[in-house]
């Protein structure tokens, strides 16, 4: 049995349901698992969520990523503040066009309500049924990263999602932690390096900024082989 873990798609619905194929997925014998960011960026969102929904309904695991949570946040919380920041610092502007609402529309408003569909709340329901981590016998799978000091049940689901620096240079746990979240090129150190990090540290960065020109990535288990599809063709 093979496991595939796909890391932060941003919208691109195309690329996903490309590599999806590549990898010659089989839910009667893969496990499939995504790490999150699903959303904002880039041109479907609405798309990937539709597309998610159909494969975790044939087995695949979903979990949340941190933009998920700033879109749930920015509805649910009702602040002008959330609201602000998702439309035009994490990106949810392009979000919100997938769902067919109009540019101008979007960047003028100061609230969700006339944003509120059926739909939206829908799709608002499942990321806020989506889980923060999935472990198992030598691998931990999570959006973010771990934190080196504080045991993984127990930890903040925020902090699940968020955690950068300290998570890459402190971690020495048995386990390897399979994570999106940090676009490979700031966890090389190298601008335009775009692949697949494995760190002597234990831990694997999937975010291969395929929204900012980079790669969707799929690693699989347990041969750590890499399957990807390059942003630009």
């Amino acid at each position: 049995m093979r496991t595939l873990v796909v890391g932060d798609i941003h919208g691109e619905l195309a690329m996903v349901q490309a590599l999806v194929k590549k990898v010659k997925y089989d839910s009667s014998q893969d496990e499939l698992i995504f790490l999150g960011d699903y959303i904002d960026r880039g041109p479907d969102s609405k798309g990937v969520i539709a597309f998610m929904k159909q494969l975790q309904q044939a087995g695949a695991i979903c979990l949340s990523g941190n933009h998920e949570q700033i879109m749930y946040e920015a509805f649910k919380n009702r602040s002008t503040e959330s609201w602000l920041h998702w439309l035009h610092t994490a990106g949810g502007v392009a979000t919100l066009k997938s769902y067919g609402f109009d540019t101008e529309d979007i960047e003028h408003s100061m609230s969700p309500e006339s944003f509120v569909t059926a739909e939206i709340e829908e799709d608002l329901e499942w990321i806020r049924s989506l889980e923060t981590y999935v472990e198992r016998d030598d691998y931990i799978f999570v959006h973010g990263g771990v934190d080196p000091e504080v045991p993984l049940s127990i930890t903040p689901k925020h902090r699940l999602l968020w955690i950068r620096q300290e998570f890459h240079d402190n971690y020495r746990g048995k386990k390897t932690v399979v994570f999106g979240h940090t676009p490979t090129p700031r966890l090389h150190k190298e601008r335009g390096n775009f692949a697949v990090y494995f760190g002597d540290n234990n831990i694997i960065g999937l975010d291969g900024g395929a929204v900012f020109g980079g790669a969707l990535h799929c690693l699989v288990l347990p041969t750590r082989e890499i399957v990807s599809i390059n942003a630009k063709g």
